[in-house]
């Protein structure tokens, strides 16, 4: 269940509590007369079902309550009751398959903004995994890849192509590129810094068995982006989150990236090229598979009826 809170005049949550009413995806209806101390509006506060949220949601939006108050959306741990379990049963589908758009279009919105921090953990991730390359270890490879916020972007992209939302999508393609061109071009300055220093052996910047998958790409490495892509998108979609850690140690684009800079630094420009061109496969990889798995879900979400009293 969802637990949803509406902030608004009294005749808007007049309306609102006259809307949701009787819904038989909703459940516990409360009715706080002058609760919000700014501009003494009303609270309303009531449960969903997960899966029959959006229809709700979106005739909430439809009687202007984002314009006149707000709404908050947060996920219930746990609400026993009768009225629950109802609402539950009446909602077609299974509460871990409904997808809120109204959430992850904002959290989508939050990701696609450049920040001081997304940069801080790339550039640490690239840094990582950079001397996992040249110490030829995988553990590094994997703390890298858990590191790297690479994924955020990425999602927020495919969220503003299948959703039809332009001004997310440059911000989305701006923090991406940007990122990964900040991290690469400060990782180089560094390991060039080491080289010249004499602290580094270009023989092991460019040799190890163990890691060597980041510098030969083929067609695995985009299955493997695809089947991430796919994975990453439902966690972030769904109610179960904890998949998304999986798909941070699926992908290779911080160990490419941080491939491309050392072998910069030592003038290894073949297995640079093969690190960028293993970083392509990968965003491409999980772009297709991010929009492809978003356009499915909103087919699904269109085609599910609600339910009737």
């Amino acid at each position: 269940m969802l637990h949803v809170r509406v902030t608004a005049p009294r005749h808007v949550c007049d309306a609102v509590v006259e809307r949701i009413t009787g819904d038989p995806a909703v459940a516990n209806v409360a009715l706080l007369r002058g609760a919000a101390v700014d501009g003494g509006g009303d609270l309303v506060l009531f449960d969903v079902a997960r899966e029959a949220a959006n229809p709700v949601l979106d005739g909430l939006r439809g009687l202007g309550v984002v314009e006149a108050g707000s709404i908050a959306i947060s996920e219930a741990v746990e609400v026993l009751g009768d009225s629950a379990a109802r609402a539950e049963r009446r909602s077609p589908g299974h509460p871990s398959d409904g997808v809120i758009w109204e959430g992850v279009e904002n959290r989508a919105r939050d990701d696609s903004r450049l920040s001081w921090s997304f940069l801080a953990f790339l550039i640490l991730a690239t840094l990582i995994a950079g001397i996992g390359r040249y110490l030829d270890q995988p553990i590094l490879i994997i703390g890298a890849m858990v590191v790297g916020p690479e994924f955020a972007p990425l999602s927020a992209i495919c969220v503003a192509l299948v959703r039809r939302r332009p001004g997310m999508l440059r911000p989305a393609i701006v923090t991406l590129t940007a990122g990964f061109v900040i991290a690469i071009v400060l990782a180089t300055v560094a390991w060039a810094v080491a080289y010249l220093a004499g602290a580094i052996d270009p023989v092991l910047a460019t040799t190890g068995e163990q890691t060597e998958f980041i510098v030969k790409p083929d067609i695995w490495s985009f299955i493997v982006a695809l089947l991430a892509g796919c994975a990453g998108i439902l966690s972030l979609t769904s109610a179960k989150s904890s998949a998304l850690v999986g798909v941070f140690i699926s992908i290779t684009t911080v160990p490419a990236a941080a491939t491309i800079a050392l072998t910069l630094a030592v003038g290894a420009w073949d297995e640079a090229a093969a690190s960028g061109v293993q970083l392509g496969i990968n965003l491409l990889g999980i772009l297709v598979a991010g929009v492809a798995t978003l356009w499915v879900q909103t087919l699904l979400s269109g085609r599910r009826r609600r339910p009737r009293g």
